[in-house]
Parts: C-alpha cells; structure tokens; sequence
C-alpha cells in the first residue's frame, strides 16, 4: 500500500519544476510599487495606475512618455480587448500636470516647458482616437491633465468622490488637454461657464454634466475592474452594457438635480457672448446674487486667459480634436513666454502657504487653551501635569 503511494512521485517533479519556473517568472514580471506609474496586462485588459498618490497623482513628463508607448502597443495587439486607467491612494484619479516643474523650466527657457505640454498633447490625441474601447475610472480629484487622460475616451466613470474642475484660468493658463474641443460640445454654454469660472462639478454632477459617461460607487469600483478584466473578447457593446448594470444598480445622490440646473437659463444667456468685455457687461446688467457672484469670481482671474480661453472655446467648436491640440500647443508656449502663468503660480502658491500656515496657527492656539483649562484642572485636584512640550507631544501622537 505505501508503495502504491510513493510510486507515482517521480512523475510530478516535471510538473512541479514548470510551477517553480512559472513562479519566478510571474515574481520576475512583478511591477514595481514604487513606480509613477503601473503598467500591466490582466486577462484582456491593460491596465494604466497612475501611482503618485502623495502628488495627487500628477502627471509628469516621465509618466506621459511611458503611458503613450503603451497604449500604442497595446491598440495593435489583438490579445488586448480594452484599456483601462486609474489613480492609486483613494484621494485622487489626477490632479493635473507636474506645474512646478514646467514653471522652473519655464522660466530659465529649459526643454521641458516645450516637450511637456507636445508630449502630453499627443497622448490626448492618442487616447481620443484609440481603437480600443478606453475605460477610465475617475475616483476623487480630476482637474487638467487628470481630464486630458480620461474625457477623450470612450467611456468616464465617475463617483461620489470625483471633482472635476478646470481651474487654468486662475493661473494664467487656459483649459488644456483638449479642453478646448470638449467644453464647447457641452450643453448650451455650460462649457464656457466652466472654464471662465473654473467651477467645480461634484460626484453624480460630472455625470449629469455629460463630462462622466456613467456613474458608480466608489466601493464598486474594484469589483467593477475585476469583471471588465473577466470579459472574454469584449467588444464596445460588451462594455457598455457591464458598466450600465453597475451605473443602473447606483444609488447614491440618484433623485438629487443637478447643481447648476436653476442656473442653466442664465448660464445660457450671459456666457453666450463674443467677447469677454460683453459677458461681463451682461453680468453687471443682470445683478442677480448669481451673476455678481461670476463678476467676483472672474475679477480674481488672468485677464488675458479669460480672453485666450474665449476665444479657444469658440475656435475649437468646430475644429477636430487633433487640430484642437495643435492650436493649445501654440496656445501654451504663448503662455510660457508670458508673465501671467508664473505669476499665477506664485500667487497660488502663497496662497496655499498662506492658508497652511493659519491652519497651525489655529490648531496650536486649541492646543495651548485645552493645556491651560487642563491644568488649572490638575491643579484643583491637587494632581501633577504634563509642560506644555510633554502635552504637544502627547497630543501629536493622538
């Protein structure tokens, strides 16, 4: 009988020898965690994971130049059905573009001022034209570039945690990536609002706003991923109709309206002018709580962006996406040689120092008053207290 049992060993050493050697190549082929960006192949599906959550997963040149490749690579393979994109760290899918580094090289005329915003513009060209379907899934922060990598594709999906935004306009910019091919095509002038004002689009809103394709928890979206990944040679249609059963099955935020709705009319008719000096005489005429609100709101931002932007939106509205990108290319190098973006920059960044700084400010003076009603109390029970040094290290540590 223990003959029997041991007899048939041998023959699973071949077998386990392959397992062994499968096993060293799947460790060998492990990506690397630290990377800016996961590039991998699951099933059917690549798989693009933007992984510098400290940054907000900003994208950077570096990034940009292995993402492209990728996609190019993997739009001519036929084992690969779909492509999908996602941010890494909960908080954000893309905050935008590396700023600081193209406001350093800009300045003292370095390469990447330039190479920056072709390269990043190609891979919104790419991604706008890719023959495969394109699924991006934008969980929390998705502003600039975070929108170039996933409003061009075929499909958005957004959740409660997504805000969208085009801020550019506050930094002597305008709205990039392409901004100017998809904000015009928005309902009415709902476009041209967002990107003179750079308002914010919240959870279901960005879907309701027609920037998002479809809406799901953020909850389900592993699960989401782990069933596009089990579609066996998937086609557009395969696709959509998975991510219509996930975006039916959403219920959060589902009865609410839509944020902007009460405004739609004004928004219509005071943003439908030719020329900035037009809208905001339009919105001085108006004197409506809302419109006064736009004027304080477009009084903080660079004048010659919100005349740059106009214009682009307009141009752009019928042009392709590909002519588009060429004339925000010329667009941004005008940008670079000007003043207004590296003193938007600046200005935003003493601001953000400013308001970090107040945030101390507030949080030690708390510190300081519960130390002191802390100790009188002590000291009425007749029991000993901590220094102030010992209680701010206590509290540091809770």
């Amino acid at each position: 009988m223990a003959a029997r049992v041991l007899r048939p060993l041998p023959r699973l050493k071949p077998f386990n020898r392959l397992q062994l050697i499968l096993q060293h190549l799947k460790m060998s082929n492990q990506m690397d965690s630290t990377a800016e960006v996961l590039l991998e192949k699951r099933g059917g599906a690549g798989i693009i994971t933007l992984n510098r959550p400290k940054a907000l997963n900003a994208v950077n040149l570096s990034m940009i130049r292995q993402i492209y490749p990728q996609i190019k690579t993997w739009e001519q393979d036929p084992e690969t059905f779909l492509i999908i994109i996602k941010g890494t760290g909960g908080k954000a899918f893309c905050a935008g573009g590396d700023i600081r580094a193209i406001t350093d090289a800009g300045k003292v005329g370095g390469r990447l001022a330039q190479d920056f915003f072709r390269e990043e513009y190609m891979l919104n060209n790419a991604i706008g034209t890719c023959k495969k379907p394109y699924v991006a899934l934008i969980d929390g922060i998705t502003m600039g570039g975070g929108v170039g990598l996933s409003v061009h594709g075929c499909f958005r999906v957004a959740t409660e945690k997504t805000l969208f935004a085009m801020p550019e306009t506050a930094i002597g910019l305008f709205p990039d990536v392409g901004g100017g091919y998809f904000l015009p095509r928005l309902s009415g002038k709902l476009g041209y609002y967002l990107a003179l004002t750079g308002f914010r689009l919240k959870g279901r809103d960005v879907l309701k706003a027609g920037i998002a394709t479809h809406f799901v928890e953020s909850e389900k979206l592993p699960a989401l991923e782990n069933d596009l990944v089990a579609l066996k040679s998937p086609s557009t249609e395969n696709i959509a109709d998975l991510l219509n059963s996930y975006h039916t099955k959403s219920k959060v935020d589902q009865e609410k309206g839509f944020v902007l709705d009460e405004h739609m009319e004004k928004i219509n008719s005071l943003f439908s002018a030719n020329t900035m000096e037009e809208i905001v005489k339009k919105l001085k005429q108006d004197g409506s709580p809302f419109a006064i609100k736009q004027l304080e709101t477009i009084s903080k931002m660079s004048p010659t962006s919100l005349k740059m932007t106009l214009r682009q939106l307009r141009e752009g509205a019928s042009m392709n996406l590909q002519d588009v990108l060429t004339m925000e290319y010329r667009l941004s190098q005008a940008c670079m040689r000007g003043h207004d973006f590296y003193e938007g920059v600046r200005a935003g960044k003493h601001a953000q120092q400013k308001h970090f700084s107040n945030l101390i400010i507030c949080k030690l003076t708390v510190v300081l008053l519960l130390w002191r009603l802390c100790k009188v109390h002590a000291a009425g029970a007749q029991r000993t207290f901590p220094s102030l040094l010992q209680f701010l290290l206590i509290c540091s540590k809770v």
